[in-house]
């Protein structure tokens, strides 16, 4: 029903000369959407408060409600071409009033853990970049005719906001810094199997997509859900942190339309903060995670960390173990070379992984997994409180490679989800005690014993002396056709 909407969004914004991008497209939208939604909360609660007898003050001034400046309507239900701005006027109000309104919320605030909160973070952390307000005028149009009343309007809209957040993250360089596959993100969650009253984490949440996919799955965990799972998921369970503005506020929209009307995320640098600091009441039972890889961090960040490094995905990892409370289960996404880097900084956090934590399965993804990024990946699966003795490798081989038009499927990851609840070993899957690892590397490389070892390279003494026998047969063989041929008659 609204994907033509979506469509005609995307089609006007890139009439303008100040959106030329994916990225500018969902960002945009973003907000409006946020705004549109805010319209139809304040319907609902309205609604609900005088179900109940009881009073009710709207969120925004009656000036800054949507249905007054966005889609102020004739009594017939049209927008009125009267009382609705459009070019300059409409510009100047957004920039000059709308906007600064908006950014007041977060001083006003009881609690960043509010609504009014979120309204104020958002709009101190964007702008809009639409240059025309004719074109402005348009989307706003477009963007009235979408609805977030009903659970299957919710649902359709998260479905559609999903693909704009995976064609960001195909557009841009690094395909895995706002999107994670879902159906990976779905696998690591079907293994984790986090449940009502336990408190999920993602201290890099990107779009949120892992803490959208947790929601889903426990709030299919019971055939009912009671008022108090209800207001447990709404408002005890869901803990993020984002560090970059546009994803802190796809998130924040991201999780909204999956559900949560005001999600727990917090704009900040996550390694900011201190382990030393990390108290038993910051913990959480489950960490879900994909954390950025290949940045350098700065040594006033490292001084956070016992184990000093400039590579992020080290300092997150860290910052993950520390984080998740005794007998809490996590599934973290981490590049490959984790396993085997022998500088000091990653032997050193192997040995604090597999001491401080049961590390029970890696996951080997191929290159590709993640779309526009050839990276290799794996997925780390541990416990916290007690250390490793055994870990299950299973090695995924797709049977074909994966990219932008062969993305990874929920069929690709079956077998594993199957066979990893029995620790079973297969063709793909195999077995390691801690106790053989060697404890001056810790090196956990992935080497799959059911397949043959690639023929090792050959040296260079060998490769000359091959080219000096067939030198020597070339000789041989053009002697005796001289030979031949000077015995002719």
């Amino acid at each position: 029903m609204f994907q033509q909407i979506f469509k005609n969004i995307d089609d006007t914004l890139w009439k303008d000369a100040g959106t030329s991008s994916e990225l500018d497209y969902t960002e945009q939208t973003s907000w409006l959407l946020f705004l549109k939604y805010l319209d139809d909360l304040e319907e609902d609660r309205a609604a609900a408060s005088a179900l109940a007898q009881k009073p009710y003050k709207p969120l925004l001034a009656k000036e800054y409600q949507w249905k007054s400046w966005a889609a102020p309507k004739t009594p017939q239900g049209e927008i009125d071409p009267n009382r609705a701005r459009t070019g300059d006027d409409l510009k100047a109000f957004v920039a000059e009033k709308l906007f600064p309104y908006l950014r007041s919320f977060r001083e006003r605030a009881e609690s960043p853990d509010g609504l009014e909160y979120k309204i104020g973070e958002i709009f101190s952390e964007i702008s809009n970049k639409i240059q025309s307000g004719y074109v402005l005028r348009d989307v706003l149009d477009e963007v009235d005719k979408l609805r977030f009343r009903s659970q299957k309007e919710k649902f359709e809209l998260s479905e559609l906001y999903e693909a704009k957040i995976r064609n960001m993250g195909n557009a841009g360089r690094n395909g895995g810094e706002y999107y994670t596959p879902r159906p990976l993100i779905r696998a690591i969650i079907e293994v984790v199997r986090p449940a009502i009253g336990q408190t999920v984490y993602d201290g890099a949440a990107g779009s949120a997509g892992f803490l959208c996919e947790a929601l889903s799955w426990m709030s299919r965990s019971k055939k009912m859900l009671s008022t108090s799972d209800r207001e447990t998921l709404q408002k005890h369970t869901f803990f993020g942190k984002e560090k970059k503005s546009l994803a802190y506020i796809i998130a924040v929209m991201n999780m909204i339309l999956h559900g949560l009307e005001a999600p727990n995320i917090l704009h900040t640098n996550t390694l900011n903060e201190n382990l030393s600091d990390i108290q038993e009441k910051d913990r959480f039972d489950i960490i879900l995670a994909n954390p950025p890889f290949g940045g350098k961090e700065r040594r006033e960040v490292q001084q956070n960390f016992t184990i000093k490094t400039g590579e992020t995905a080290f300092l997150f990892l860290q910052h993950f173990i520390k984080m998740l409370r005794a007998g809490g289960r996590a599934g973290v996404v981490i590049k490959n070379t984790f396993l085997s880097n022998n500088d000091q900084a990653a032997i050193a956090l192997r040995k604090l992984l597999l001491s401080d934590c049961r590390l029970h399965t890696v996951l080997d993804l191929p290159g590709g997994a993640f779309q526009g990024a050839g990276v290799k990946t794996v997925v780390l699966f541990f416990d916290k409180g007690a250390p490793t003795d055994r870990i299950w490798y299973y090695q995924l081989e797709p049977g074909r490679s994966l990219g932008k038009t062969t993305p990874l499927n929920d069929d690709d990851l079956a077998e594993f989800v199957r066979l990893q609840k029995v620790g079973a070993e297969s063709p793909n899957s195999w077995v390691i005690q801690a106790a053989t690892l060697d404890p001056a590397t810790y090196d956990l490389s992935v080497k799959n014993p059911n397949h043959p070892e690639a023929a090792p390279p050959r040296q260079p003494t060998d490769i000359m002396a091959e080219m000096a026998a067939l030198d020597a047969e070339s000789a041989a063989y053009l002697a005796k056709i001289k030979k031949l041929i000077g015995e002719r008659p």
